[in-house]
């Protein structure tokens, strides 16, 4: 069983930069597949990145790729979301999420969710 708790979320101006960290209870965290999902108000939940066990695979969304990085420390147990110039439309609730395969943490059906972190872009 795996336990995650995200964070890193708050305010930030247009251009601007946030890292989002989410640290996992378990053991095994260099066994699992890692990514980020985020939810707007209003909004579905949506994909935003994600990244292989061993970091050989890594995912973005189209409407984040170049913008923001994804990375793990397995011996920390933790997976990062660096997030730069920043848009009011980036705008949720972000949640880690992990799977033991990267199919199923992309495609959003990953076995194990983060609480979720507030981040708010101003323009």
């Amino acid at each position: 069983q795996v336990q995650l708790v995200d964070s890193g979320g708050g305010w930030a101006q247009a251009g601007g930069s946030l890292r989002l960290s989410c640290v996992a209870s378990g053991r095994t965290f260099g066994d699992y597949a890692l990514g980020w999902f985020r939810q707007a108000p209003g909004k579905e939940r949506e994909f935003v990145a994600a990244i292989s066990w061993n970091g050989g695979k890594i995912y973005y969304a189209e409407s984040v790729k170049g913008r923001f990085t994804i990375s793990r420390d397995n011996a920390k147990n933790t997976v990062y979301l660096q997030m730069q110039r920043l848009k009011p439309e980036d705008t949720a609730v972000y949640y880690c999420a992990a799977d033991l395969t990267v199919r199923t943490v992309v495609s959003g059906i990953g076995a194990y969710w983060g609480q979720g972190t507030q981040v708010t872009v101003s323009s």
